[in-house]
């Protein structure tokens, strides 16, 4: 008799187990040095590699949100921890093509990864037919500016790819509800420096959608210096779960 394609080994859930605690312990710490309350920070478990079985195990743990990258990973991985009975809230925080708009509306509750105003309508569209609600978005943010990386520019005009445009996009769409803005800290920067940046980005960006207010950044490297400067979202994947299994 084989085993069920979500059964976790009672070694494996004790890795888990003991990933997350050393996570809490820092989340917790990083917000008691910043002077926030714990509660107002949310892990999500980034299990792009790793299997459906995991997923399932961090929910018996009491994790449920789950970051995910990759659309071909993620919907058949969703649907096998569905059919596990596990309910998951699944955050897709990779880059994403527009004609993968279609499958990720079916199983993802909050993209963080929308930097076009292209992208935002193919969402709103997919969402009409794929979804019996809202999909949550959060644009992301170039916080380096460079248009050759994902992102939308926080500081430009450019009606595709300005921030403000993006985020307009969104907040007029029936299919997608603005609730943010996420950042990956560039290649090069100081985590402090790019936090910090983002953090400039976040106040103003508030101060005109205020009911927009996720801040997804900061990974397992980082995850103290985003919260020093406000992140209400990290995303945490090699410190949970160890080191990943090699791409195929």
């Amino acid at each position: 008799m084989t085993d069920r394609p979500t059964a976790v080994r009672p070694d494996r859930r004790a890795e888990l187990a003991n990933g997350l605690a050393r996570v809490r312990t820092r989340i917790a710490d990083a917000c008691a040095a910043a002077g926030r309350d714990r509660a107002e920070v949310t892990m999500i478990a980034v299990t792009k590699t790793y299997p459906a079985g995991d997923v399932v195990a961090l929910a018996g743990l009491g994790v449920t949100d789950v970051g995910e990258n990759r659309d071909q990973e993620a919907a058949p991985k969703a649907a096998e921890v569905a059919a596990a009975g596990v309910t998951a809230r699944w955050h897709f925080i990779g880059q994403l093509q527009r004609n993968k708009a279609r499958s990720v509306v079916r199983y993802a509750d909050v993209v963080h990864s929308v930097d076009s105003v292209r992208l935002a309508r193919a969402l709103d569209a997919a969402a009409a037919t794929g979804r019996d609600r809202a999909l949550e978005a959060l644009v992301q943010v170039s916080i380096d500016g460079d248009p050759a990386r994902g992102g939308a520019l926080p500081d430009s005009a450019d009606p595709d790819r300005g921030l403000e445009p993006v985020a307009e996009a969104i907040a007029a769409s029936a299919g997608l509800r603005l609730s943010g803005l996420m950042a990956v800290a560039p290649l090069g920067w100081e985590p402090e420096r790019a936090f910090a940046r983002l953090a400039e980005v976040a106040q103003g960006f508030r101060e005109r959608h205020p009911e927009a207010t996720v801040l997804s950044a900061g990974m397992s490297g980082d995850l103290e210096q985003a919260i020093a400067y406000g992140a209400t979202h990290v995303r945490v994947g090699s410190a949970l779960l160890g080191m990943r299994p090699t791409l195929r």
